[in-house]
Order: structure tokens, then sequence, then C-alpha cells
């Protein structure tokens, strides 16, 4: 079955479904030891680069009447879960699954 792309997919309540993502950095300023361990890493193994920073990438299905409202539910999951707001800056995709 060949499914197009802007169509939206109802589940069994009735809802479409939407592929989110959430990319959760940390704010300027704040330590990233992670990456500052894999920078020289990298200049170790003779890869040269300007700058190299830590991201978590969240993936999820959610269902909601519409995009937009798919995308209030995961920013809110962000800005009370997935991301620390002291320390880390998010952004939110949504698409239609």
């Amino acid at each position: 079955m060949v499914r197009t792309p802007n169509v939206l997919t109802p589940t069994r309540t009735g809802m479409p479904q939407f592929s989110a993502a959430v990319t959760v950095r940390l704010k300027s300023g704040v330590l990233d030891p992670e990456a500052a361990t894999t920078s020289a890493a990298l200049s170790r193994l003779g890869f040269d680069h300007e700058s190299l920073a830590h991201a978590d990438r969240f993936e999820l299905t959610v269902e909601a009447p519409t995009a937009a409202a798919a995308e209030t539910d995961v920013t809110a999951m962000a800005e009370q879960l997935l991301a620390n707001p002291t320390l880390h800056t998010y952004d939110v995709e949504v698409q239609p699954r």
C-alpha cells in the first residue's frame, strides 16, 4: 500500500498520528564534557572540525486532532520532562505520519 505523504493516518481512536522530534541541547556557556572529550578524540584521529556540541534527540508518535495540538503537547513534554530549562534549549518538530 502506498501512502500519500500529506494524508493524516487515523488511529483506532479516530485521531491522526504525528511524528514528533525534540532535540535538546545545552545552553551556551554550560560545560559539555561529553562534547569536549569527543572533540579531543576526533582531533587525535586527525579530523579537523570547528566545534562540537552534544545533543539528545527524542522521537515520539503522538495522537492529536491537529498538528498545532500535537506541537503544543510535545512542547509541554519538553518543558516538563525532556529538557531542563536552566541548562537546555530545545527544538520541536512535528509532521503528519
